[in-house]
């Protein structure tokens, strides 16, 4: 038997407003996952954007001086 059909067979037996939490437990869960890989896809994009951002910068030459600079901290 499947965790499905486990999990059919326990709902069968409770009543309309208790599989009415079970159902809100179960959307819960799903709304959870979706944030938790919405979040590490966003975190996987702002690197591989800051990467290619930065990408070469070492190799530019050195545009500005400390006399450029109208403070100094």
């Amino acid at each position: 038997m499947t965790i499905a059909e486990q999990i059919f067979q326990h709902l069968a037996a409770l009543s309309a407003k208790e599989q009415r939490e079970v159902l809100d437990f179960v959307e819960f869960l799903e709304s959870r996952h979706c944030k938790q890989s919405q979040r590490s896809e966003d975190e996987s994009w702002s690197t591989f954007s800051l990467e290619s951002a930065m990408q070469g910068i070492e190799d530019d030459p050195i545009e500005y001086t400390a006399a450029d600079l109208k403070e100094t901290f």
